[in-house]
């Protein structure tokens, strides 16, 4: 998959197959659509147009999006679909005052050379989304693009959206949000100074700093699998706000990695989210704090055999 920017468009020298949306997540609803493009294309080159950020960031003063992804890890996503090309453009104020028929006809089909659009069967855009799938192919026709509608994946149990994996995250339903995503949840975080009492009691844990904007699971214990450059390790993940020994206040996400010793200060590891074991606790002393952690762990390793 090659990567452009919205501004170095020109490179696309050939007509192509696009669709677009902010594909938050790439969950099994947007592979299921990228898979219809690729069919759609038949000989022209795919490609996938999103955004750099949320566009209620730009249409909604305050507004704090809680993602899925972040932006390097929905390009890694978006690569596993071994499309063509992804154009990153970036929601400006101007672009959303756009009319969806300036869009299609001055965007889509004059800069970018569309010549087959594959629009969500969901999906509205143009300003404030006031057209439909109708007004699209009708515009379409007048520029000479074709405009197609996706299916809806089938046979989903639930409808899948970015919005009912958040509340499944939320909610510690992680095999059902896994399930929706077709790939483990993740998070990315670098190793920053903690405070070591985890080494005190037998069971270090690595602290994370994450990205202020990416969806964080509910509070509790979780059965992960640990990435650190090539290596893979088994884990257990705390989120919470360590109410036997914290009186900040402060939500930490740590990981303590089965039989694993070293420095990882300043490193990023990657945690991929298997299976929620249990709900943060208080504990009266530090001696049956480790004794629940001595069963998380015999948890854990049967959860990720």
């Amino acid at each position: 998959m090659k990567i452009i920017n919205h501004y170095d468009s020109h490179c696309l020298e050939t007509e192509i197959a696009a669709t677009i949306g902010f594909f938050d997540g790439v969950h099994a609803g947007h592979r299921f659509l990228i898979e219809q493009l690729k069919t759609l294309a038949n000989g022209l080159p795919s490609l996938v147009i999103t955004f750099l950020q949320h566009p209620q960031i730009t249409l909604q003063s305050g507004y704090n999006p809680f993602l899925l992804t972040t932006l390097d890890e929905k390009l890694y996503q978006l690569s596993t679909t071994e499309i063509d090309y992804c154009l990153l453009m970036d929601f400006t104020q101007p672009l959303s005052e756009l009319s969806a028929g300036d869009f299609i006809r001055n965007v889509l089909r004059k800069q970018l050379q569309v010549r087959k659009l594959l629009i969500g069967y969901d999906h509205r855009f143009g300003k404030k989304r006031t057209e439909s799938f109708p007004d699209y192919v009708r515009y379409g026709k007048e520029c000479g693009m074709d405009v197609m509608q996706a299916l809806e994946l089938p046979d989903a149990a639930v409808h899948i959206s970015s919005t009912q994996i958040r509340n499944s995250l939320l909610n510690k339903q992680i095999e059902e949000a896994n399930r929706m995503l077709s790939y483990a949840y993740m998070l990315h975080g670098k190793v920053i100074p903690g405070d070591r009492l985890g080494h005190q009691i037998g069971f270090p844990t690595a602290n994370l700093e994450v990205e202020k904007t990416k969806m964080i699971p509910g509070e509790g214990i979780y059965a992960v699998w640990v990435y650190w450059e090539d290596i893979q390790l088994p884990g257990m993940a705390y989120i919470g706000y360590r109410p036997s020994v914290s009186p900040s206040g402060e939500r930490r996400i740590e990981v303590h990695l089965l039989d694993f010793s070293g420095d990882l200060y300043g490193k990023t590891l990657r945690l991929e989210f298997i299976k929620f074991l249990r709900d943060d606790q208080y504990f009266s002393s530090l001696e049956e704090l480790s004794r629940q952690l001595s069963l998380d762990k015999e948890n854990t390793v049967k959860a990720l055999q």
